[in-house]
């Protein structure tokens, strides 16, 4: 069985008309696994809905905890891209287990959004590495703590 953590970010944001702001909705994940056709065994927990610059050292503690108390040896978090190589090196202490970050640059629920095909990558990612903490977008897989978000080239690359 694989385990997925949902934490908010991009990934889940939609258009919010009334303020003209992009806020945190519910996860589009159980759609997209579905859509998908992954017939993996999976179980989805949400664990936050922030924006990942508004998560705090306590709210990463409360991700390491959920990783250490699954018993699942595969951990898909979804996260938003700011703050997840962060996240990734918090986990860095979690050595039994493979752990998959994966987010999307733009939300979901637009029309041309990178969510639909990080998901599948992480999701292969995921089954095929051995075990430690990753990052998984846009194609490439990088090592926790060896990895960085490039803001103006909106991309992840390696430190």
């Amino acid at each position: 069985m694989i385990q997925v953590f949902t934490t908010g970010g991009t990934i889940d944001k939609h258009y919010y008309d009334a303020n003209s702001e992009f806020e945190i909705a519910d996860s589009l994940l159980p759609e997209l696994l579905q859509e998908a056709n992954i017939s993996d065994p999976y179980q989805i927990a949400g664990l936050l809905r922030k924006d990942s610059l508004d998560i705090t050292e306590q709210d990463r503690a409360a991700i390491v905890d959920a990783v250490a108390g699954t018993s699942a040896q595969r951990i898909l978090i979804t996260h938003g891209t700011d703050t997840m190589p962060e996240t990734a090196q918090a986990l860095a202490g979690i050595s039994a287990k493979t752990v998959v970050l994966m987010g999307a640059m733009q939300p979901a629920r637009m029309r041309r959004s990178d969510a639909v095909f990080n998901l599948g990558f992480a999701w292969a990612a995921l089954k095929l590495l051995p075990p430690g903490i990753y990052i998984a977008m846009n194609g490439d897989v990088f090592e926790a703590g060896r990895v960085r978000k490039n803001l103006a080239a909106q991309r992840f690359e390696r430190d």
